[in-house]
């Protein structure tokens, strides 16, 4: 059989397994068991607060430039197999480019750009999302502890606006720029779980932190031990809880349900225990909740972390 014969024979066989191929690709890319609804948010959970959708544009637009600089390198790749292939009838050492300046600040300047766009539109994000207000409608403290959540509420319970008349020693470690957001006479509730606790019609076992629907809520995270992570799974949002020092944020949730939360930090053995449930109502039902913790004696506020370091006294009196 002459070679020319021969190429062709071994060509077959793969020309044959070409379709199985594209058959085994198309059955990976759709047997993940996601709806056609979930593949614009590209993995990300259905967002359930006001703030929530920055972070998903930021996340689709990150996967549109990936997409775009990955469609680039493809087709550079796929043009030089196609049409610098080696000659059959002709066998030598193509042309060799060495010392290209254009092509070599080519390839400086396109990833600079590339970083720049993306940090520019992570920091102005970031910035956005880490503002706070000075009147939220709401003020819980998140008290992350090896190995579960507790959470204060600090409101004006029983509207007496004379109580507490100091600062309570269980929140006395939090500054005091962070309590000014606090409202006055919040003598407050709390409550607390344990691992593997379950509540029937509950995503996850743990305590069930409470959120009135379409109000600003702002968080103080504190901890009494190691570092944790605070993360609901539909807020596309997480922030440490660092002991010694104290972080915050905000959101107004949009959404009604239950939703599942988690430590995002690897805090020690039960690490993979510290689940969490967010139920947002509405509302009227929270401030019945609210109620209800009062009643069951569950009132005041459990010991909320460490003092803070130095350091991080200094970095709060410095924050604008």
């Amino acid at each position: 059989m002459s070679p020319n014969g021969s190429d062709r024979s071994s060509r077959r066989p793969m020309r044959r397994k070409l379709p199985q191929a594209l058959a085994a690709g198309m059955v990976l890319a759709t047997a993940t068991g996601c709806t056609y609804k979930d593949f614009p948010r590209l993995g990300m959970p259905t967002p359930v607060t006001e703030e929530a959708p920055r972070i998903l544009f930021l996340w689709q637009g990150s996967w549109a430039a990936a997409l775009a600089t990955g469609v680039l390198v493809w087709g550079l790749i796929l043009w030089s197999v196609i049409f610098h292939r080696r000659s059959r009838t002709k066998v030598e050492v193509p042309p060799q480019t060495r010392y290209n300046m254009p092509i070599e600040a080519l390839y400086t300047v396109v990833p600079i750009i590339i970083v720049a766009v993306l940090f520019y539109f992570t920091a102005r994000d970031e910035s956005e999302l880490l503002k706070t207000s000075k009147k939220p409608d709401h003020v819980i403290n998140v008290v992350g502890y090896q190995w579960s959540w507790g959470f204060n509420y600090m409101e004006n319970v029983d509207g007496d606006l004379s109580t507490p008349a100091k600062v309570p020693a269980a929140v006395s470690t939090i500054p005091d720029k962070r309590l000014a957001a606090v409202p006055k006479g919040a003598e407050g509730v709390y409550d607390t779980g344990t691992p593997g606790e379950w509540t029937p019609g509950n995503p996850s076992p743990g305590p069930t932190l409470w959120l009135p629907k379409g109000e600003t809520v702002q968080f103080i995270l504190t901890s009494r031990d190691v570092i944790h992570s605070f993360w609901v799974l539909p807020f596309l949002f997480k922030q440490d809880v660092i002991p010694g020092h104290t972080n915050v944020f905000q959101v107004t949730p949009d959404k009604e349900g239950t939703f599942r939360g988690k430590c995002a930090e690897l805090c020690g053995v039960d690490h993979a225990r510290m689940l969490f449930n967010v139920k947002v109502v509405s509302p009227e039902r929270y401030r019945a909740h609210l109620k209800d913790l009062a009643k069951q004696g569950q009132t005041g506020y459990i010991q909320s972390g460490i003092p803070q370091t130095d350091a991080a006294k200094n970095a709060e009196t410095n924050e604008e």
